[in-house]
């Protein structure tokens, strides 16, 4: 045996997808085809074979042709009639397993090279072996999935040759798997090898990479004893070791030692890998130290050391930095590798730069580097993250026509985006391309489409996805099983949740916080508090809370119902556990005590939050201010907001609109209109609740009073609702007015924004919004075609425009709309022309539709059409919620079938 799986469990590997291992690599999974009479697969064999004397074979598309879709048992018959030429038998495997759409993945290589065993080719299986742990090299499950099928060949007589062996342990000790590597070592003794240094090194390198530094020093004693010598090579993996269990004491230790020695001195290498330790550690002016410390020892910084310290000012959002010291790379002639623009690229999208990260991608490509799959997911999840799905999947198009290949986290980042669109039956349908195309879907994968279908209410579809992840050997785990249950709640089913919890704790899966929060949530927001407390009563003796969350779901329950015993209460149930109160804690408190109309103990709590090491954050002194206006205190609600800045709190556009909104019900525009020269100088942009506030106010100025003045009796009874329930209520009251007013008033509303310095642009977003909202749309339009002769194009009103357009089913006008505002260089949004060639389409207009499908492409600067137009034209098909199950059972099939199309 070369590895036990029960030892890799006992030592904390991740094993999972090896349970079936020993069927996936004894058993051929293509079982369509082992129906072939052995005439056909003899033809076929014969026939490939003649072809591979032919010179430059590899290029002959006949063949291409006839490999495209070879199982593994043809290709290992093609191998045995070139039983004797070992070289062309290996390199036939290799273009195989590049070529057949059977021998993409490890479990059909892995069967390929049974089969070779099998017809006793054991130099080709040597040769074989090797090529499959270097491409197994990137991934765990990978290569332990072919150490079993190893263990399982030596069983049956087969040998593992010396360099089978030693290419094993690098591979290994290259993914940290330090206790396999040790395990390997030892079958290698056994078998009689005789180790070389390099597999000592691997093995001490595999031991300390996997934190075992301990059990590394031990082998080390071991190798020492052999008559081996210290090297600096070894000294660096013990300082690794120490690195990684972040003692960075022994690390040192190590380090001045070597200093010491000639023999064994530090190298660069070393150097970086104790940068690194310290970066791991938040020590980062350390790790600069250190690098100027090793440029005056002699050694300049790598390749290595300055990506890693990179990513740590990355990874601390000190993006600008970051930048600083790739300019000091390249001047420094250390060439950057596709690494570290990677990693520059991914802070750049996580900020939202995708342009700037498009710009460093552009860099990297005149760099000499070609972008790989983690690059090109990192600027797909940048892409759908903004919602430009579009540039996404030409992203996708790009990677398949450079070779390559999208893995699973490729597809993964697209469904995430297309489910934030609320486009999870989308989603699903590329799934299916996935499952087509040969790939499988993993955990992440269920999880999205399980979330995405649970956001969007579609709880039926969702599970089924969730019932149908055992097909492709994959188990819920915990944030399956809270999606689910959020789910429910929120559709108002909490006892069909609290069955989903109870299969959840039976499968042996612990809920965390996030799932007792939801389920508790969930229960308090149906009206079942009681039983909510009686659920939490029983699952907190199992579970060990870290945070007041679930807590704090109760306090807010009993805030709203106006139960200020029972808030003391629950917060007393708090510190009974042995939990600090969060700020959140205090805010729901200060707020319950609003409602109660005890606003002195309201105010003190600010205090009282300082002394207990909680100060009040913005969204404290927003319920604060809140409860005052609601009691009609404005001047103190003001004074508060103004010295929020001298106690270091930023007041946020909710803080502002509260008191905007109470001065402009009330007839003090003047003071509403201070409070917005506040909120602009601060830099705080005006919301839609801040405009309809004062156009309401505008409007009730200009009309004989009760007439369509916002009515004041929805804040005398203040004390008793809070400010989401003040939302609502000034929504409903909005909405008359905006239905009746001029748009004189809108323009007076609109120069006096722009005396206080706030955009005209948003303002016309929220204008046109609102109109077209109210069934305004000639107005609507007439407004915006106005403000497009100034240059200006407001994004989001062009869309609620088509969006209303659409809607009335005037695709004449739309039409006529869209062509103008293509002609002056704006380019409406992706969801704006999903919508209009979908209607286009359902009216039988395809002309119409494919021609915009054209201004698509064309005003989008998409070059590669051809690549693109397929998943464009998959992006823009009718999202037709009622197939997604017979979708999902469609993936179902092709996945029990497991006949890839291409």
């Amino acid at each position: 045996m070369l590895i036990h799986l029960t030892k890799l469990t006992k030592h904390g590997l991740r094993p999972h997808g090896l349970h079936s291992l020993y069927n996936l690599v004894s058993v051929s999974p293509l079982s369509s085809y082992n129906l072939k009479s052995p005439e056909t697969v003899n033809d076929t064999a014969c026939q490939v074979s003649a072809l591979l004397h032919k010179p430059n074979w590899q290029q002959n598309d006949i063949l291409k042709s006839l490999v495209s879709h070879m199982p593994p048992h043809v290709a290992s018959q093609v191998i045995l009639l070139h039983g004797e030429n070992t070289e062309l038998g290996v390199r036939f495997f290799k273009w195989v397993c590049k070529q057949s759409t059977y021998c993409y993945d490890v479990n059909s290589r892995i069967h390929l090279l049974n089969l070779v065993v099998s017809c006793n080719l054991y130099g080709v299986a040597h040769k074989a072996i090797i090529e499959l742990i270097k491409e197994c090299s990137d991934s765990k499950d990978d290569i332990l999935k072919l150490i079993v099928a190893l263990d399982g060949l030596s069983k049956d007589g087969f040998k593992l040759n010396y360099p089978c062996y030693s290419c094993l342990l690098m591979s290994l000790a290259k993914l940290d798997l330090g206790f396999v590597a040790y395990a390997v070592f030892v079958k290698l003794v056994a078998d009689g090898f005789v180790l070389s240094p390099i597999d000592y090194r691997s093995v001490i390198n595999a031991l300390c990479k996997s934190g075992l530094v301990r059990a590394g020093e031990m082998f080390l004693c071991r190798v020492l004893k052999h008559g081996f010598c210290l090297d600096t090579h070894i000294c660096t993996s013990l300082v690794l070791g120490h690195c990684r269990g972040n003692d960075l004491k022994e690390a040192f230790k190590v380090f001045d030692v070597m200093s010491k020695e000639d023999s064994y001195r530090p190298n660069s290498v070393t150097f970086t890998t104790l940068i690194h330790g310290l970066c791991e550690v938040g020590r980062l002016d350390e790790a600069f130290s250190l690098k100027d410390e090793m440029c005056e020892k002699g050694w300049q910084p790598s390749t290595r050391t300055y990506t890693v310290l990179i990513k740590a000012l990355c990874d601390i959002s000190l993006t600008d930095k970051a930048l600083s010291l790739f300019d000091e790379m390249v001047v420094k002639r250390c060439k950057p590798n596709a690494h570290t623009y990677t990693v520059l690229i991914d802070r750049l999208c996580r900020e939202g730069k995708i342009d700037e990260a498009n710009g460093m991608c552009g860099k990297m490509l005149q760099d000499g580097h070609f972008p790989g799959v983690v690059t090109y997911n990192v600027l797909i999840n940048g892409y759908c993250k903004q919602g430009r799905i579009i540039a996404a999947f030409e992203l996708l198009a790009l990677m398949e026509k450079r070779t390559c290949k999208p893995n699973i986290r490729t597809y993964n980042e697209l469904m995430e985006g297309l489910c934030r669109m609320n486009k999870s039956y989308k989603a699903v349908h590329l799934l299916k391309r996935v499952v087509d195309g040969g790939l499988f879907p993993d955990e992440i994968t269920y999880n999205i489409l399980v979330d995405g279908f649970c956001r969007e209410g579609q709880l039926d579809i969702a599970l089924k996805i969730f019932n149908s992840m055992s097909i492709f050997g994959l188990v819920p785990d915990g944030f399956t099983f809270t999606s689910i249950i959020d789910g429910l709640c929120k559709l108002g089913k909490p006892e069909l949740a609290n069955g989903f919890f109870g299969l959840m704790v039976k499968k042996g899966i612990s809920p965390d916080e996030a799932t007792i929060t939801a389920l508790a949530d969930g229960h308090c927001k149906n009206g079942k508090t009681g039983e909510a407390l009686m659920i939490f009563e029983r699952m907190v003796q199992n579970t060990d809370l870290k945070t007041p969350h679930v807590l704090n779901s109760f306090l807010d329950v009993l805030c709203k119902d106006n139960k200020l015993k029972e808030e003391y209460a629950m917060f007393g149930k708090i510190l009974k556990f042995g939990l600090v109160p969060s700020v959140v804690t205090y805010t729901i408190l200060v707020d319950g005590l609003f409602r109660a109309g005890n606003v002195a103990l309201a105010m003190s709590m600010i205090e009282v939050m300082k002394l207990a090491g909680c100060p009040p954050n913005v969204h404290t002194y927003t319920v604060i201010i809140n409860g005052l206006c609601q009691w009609g205190r404005f001047k103190e609600a003001e004074m508060l907001l103004f010295k929020m800045f001298d106690l270091g709190v930023s007041p946020n556009h909710i803080t502002y609109s509260i008191l905007v909104r109470a001065h402009a019900s009330t007839g003090r525009l003047d003071h509403a209109f201070k409070i917005v020269s506040f909120m602009v100088a601060n830099g705080c942009q005006l919301n839609s609740n801040v405009y309809s506030a004062l156009l309401a106010g505008l409007v009730s100025s200009n009309k004989a009073s009760g007439v369509l003045s916002i009515s004041t009796s929805c804040h005398s009874d203040a004390s008793s609702s809070r400010l989401e329930h003040d939302d609502d209520d000034y929504e409903r009251s909005s909405k008359n007015f905006l239905r009746e007013m001029d748009v004189e008033h809108a323009f007076r509303l609109r120069d006096r924004i722009k005396s206080c310095g706030g955009s005209t642009t948003d303002f016309y977003n929220f204008l046109v919004g609102e109109l077209c909202r109210a069934g305004r749309i000639v107005e609507a339009d007439r407004v915006t075609k106005d403000i497009m002769k100034s240059g200006v194009f407001p994004a989001k009103a062009i869309t609620s425009i088509i969006g209303c357009y659409c809607k009335e089913r005037k695709y004449d006008d739309c039409l006529e709309f869209m062509n103008l505002i293509l002609e002056s260089g704006f380019i409406p949004s992706f969801e704006s022309h999903c919508t209009v060639i979908q209607g286009l389409q359902s009216k039988g207009r395809n002309k119409q539709a494919k021609n915009l499908v054209s201004d698509l492409f064309r005003y989008n600067g998409i070059e590669e059409k051809a690549a693109v137009l397929p998943y464009i034209e998959f992006l823009l098909t009718g999202d037709e919620l009622g197939k997604s199950i017979d979708l999902l059972n469609l993936i179902d099939q092709v996945h029990y079938r497991q006949r890839p199309v291409i």
